[in-house]
């Protein structure tokens, strides 16, 4: 089967890693080249993928059996709509169906709609006085969220990036002279989560659970970035996620494909929970309608189904499973300096690739080109996977030597220490539980 993968980061590095497993010939459109993903593909498109009808020509040139979109962006131009119209099946949710990330107040109002459990408090404004005046009234920590796509670096939370409500007022007034509307949310106190899922539109698979770990400096300080790490665990939970909890996640997930299809909205495609674990139960932060970047490195080299045959079974809507090795998981990306507010560029890396695979370690290339110069994003990232959380730690730590730059990373990322960090702030919330080993 011919497959064209949109989009170059290091996301879809390992999916396109996870696509040529099983002998899928694939093929490749971004805007500019990575280099890891040129070694793996028969041909490759230059473009942006936002640039959906150029996108398209190269997938018909390519004469590609199938399509599998990477990145957001892409999907709220409506890619997928657009090669079906063209014959073409696509990994990925429609350009409606994509609303559940690309619109945040569509999401929390279709979720108050259809009752969907693990909803919060929200109001949507276009109004300043209005927003004002219910900032007042509702006196709780709020949460400030542009209504359109972030990239991850626009929510403002108080207590975090906001100092009160005073700040959150001013700076969702910035949104509302800016974009028109915001969103404003209750604060949810707790732990964060990653729960990933596959999806034909009534079928609808897990994966396994994932922490990732958003601010740029070890011990959570620092600003909010893409992520600079994340770990699994082997038994597929998380030590502070109980099977009850996971059951109550799972079920939010499976209650939003089941109300979008009823909506005559089918989401079909990677459907991803961020959960914030709350004293009371998990309650959903927000979803993405694509894999995580770097969750998509955490549960892509433990799939033991091969990726192209769920990627056919969510396109002709008859997804049956997906099985993925019982084993830990720790992602290090290594970031330029100065990232994410003022990351140095065209500086150029020496990674030791041999070294790397001799470590035992992955190694996804992101925001690098062809001669591995630096373009200002993460620039790559490193894998350990293992049967203890431990030695997959291990692992990508003894890999990140062997990419030398100016760089920085997170020794923290899936350390024990970071773990029983999250666990204690679940404790001290006045939660009762029994940690799950990892």
């Amino acid at each position: 089967m011919r497959i064209l993968l949109v989009g170059g980061g290091g996301r879809e590095h390992a999916i396109g890693e996870a696509l040529i497993r099983d002998g899928t010939e694939l093929y490749v459109v971004s805007k500019g080249k990575n280099p890891g993903l040129a070694r793996l593909a028969k041909g490759y498109g230059l473009a942006k993928e936002t640039d959906v009808e150029k996108v398209l020509d190269y997938a018909e040139k390519f004469g590609v059996d199938m399509a599998f979109i990477g990145p957001e962006a892409p999907l709220e131009r409506g890619i997928v709509d657009v090669f079906e119209e063209n014959g073409i099946p696509a990994v990925g949710p429609t350009r409606e169906a994509a609303r559940l990330e690309t619109d945040k107040a569509f999401a929390r109002e279709f979720m108050e709609r259809n009752k969907i459990p693990g909803r919060k408090a929200f109001r949507v404004f276009d109004d300043v006085s209005e927003m004002r005046l219910w900032i007042d009234d509702f006196e709780k920590p709020v949460v400030v969220k542009p209504i359109g796509l972030t990239g991850g670096k626009g929510v403002k939370v108080v207590g975090y990036q906001l100092r009160d409500n005073e700040e959150a007022k001013s700076y969702a007034e910035e949104l509302i002279r800016r974009d028109g509307k915001v969103l404003i949310e209750e604060r949810t106190d707790g732990v964060e989560f990653t729960f990933q899922v596959f999806s034909d539109g009534k079928h609808v698979i897990p994966m396994p659970l994932a922490q990732d770990y958003p601010h740029a400096y070890e011990d959570d300080e620092g600003p909010i970035t893409g992520g600079m790490g994340s770990y699994s665990c082997p038994n597929h939970l998380l030590p502070f996620v109980t099977k009850e909890d996971y059951e109550k996640a799972f079920e939010t997930l499976k209650a939003t494909v089941a109300a979008m299809r009823k909506e005559g909205t089918p989401y079909r495609g990677i459907l991803y929970g961020q959960f914030m674990l709350s004293r009371e139960g998990p309650v959903i932060i927000e979803y993405n309608a694509r894999f995580g970047d770097p969750e998509a490195m955490n549960v892509l080299p433990l799939l033991k189904t091969p990726l192209t045959e769920i990627a056919a079974g969510i396109v002709d809507g008859n997804l049956r499973k997906a099985e993925f090795e019982e084993k830990a998981t720790v992602v290090k990306y290594l970031a330029p300096k100065g990232y994410p507010a003022n990351p140095v560029r065209g500086l150029k890396l020496e990674i030791d690739e041999k070294e790397i695979k001799k470590a035992g370690a992955r190694l996804y290339y992101a925001s690098l080109d062809e001669s591995f110069t630096m373009l200002g994003s993460r620039a790559a990232a490193v894998v350990g996977a293992a049967e203890t959380l431990e030695e997959a730690e291990r692992i990508a730590e003894s890999a990140v030597p062997h990419i030398r730059g100016k760089l920085f990373y997170r020794r923290d990322v899936g350390t024990r220490g970071s773990l029983e960090k999250r666990i204690e702030l679940m404790k001290e919330l006045g939660r009762e539980f029994e940690p799950n080993s990892c």
